[in-house]
């Protein structure tokens, strides 16, 4: 298995970033219809077309392009073990796990406004929105650069 991984890495850590593309893309898009949704009267035709849209959203891109990075990530791993001592690996690992908690967060956020429950404002999500770029940026520039 370690030798058919290892033949193929190249491809797995390009299914990885198309996989990590996809999830980015989800991730910096759906806080972004919460600031709109935020400002929609509760129950109007807009509001439920939002529901929509960031339902099919979660469930249909960013959740399968997440099990998918972390699918081929292991895989990379499972082929590369010794990734796991450096120490940009550590960083990367960090941030991941932040935006595994980012993507809760967003996950949380989406079943409260499926009930209408607006806890939260619009600056609060466009603040929210703000946190998977700077956690994105951190990742990039630890598995290019490798700073340490």
């Amino acid at each position: 298995m370690h030798d058919i991984l290892l033949g193929n890495y190249e491809w797995l850590r390009a299914l990885h970033i198309i996989s990590v593309m996809a999830w980015m893309a989800g991730m910096l898009y759906l806080p972004r219809l919460y600031v709109y949704h935020a400002d929609t009267a509760v129950g109007s035709e807009t509001s439920e077309q939002f529901k929509v849209m960031e339902r099919r959203l979660l469930r249909f891109i960013i959740n399968p392009a997440m099990i998918a990075s972390l699918l081929f990530g292991v895989l990379m791993f499972v082929a590369i073990p010794a990734m796991m001592q450096e120490g940009w690996m550590h960083l990367k690992l960090t941030a991941i796990i932040l935006m595994f908690a980012a993507h809760g967060v967003l996950a949380k956020h989406r079943r409260l406004f499926d009930r209408d429950e607006r806890v939260k404002s619009a600056k609060y999500y466009r603040i929210l929105n703000e946190i998977p770029t700077v956690l994105m940026i951190i990742i990039v520039i630890a598995a290019v650069v490798q700073p340490f």
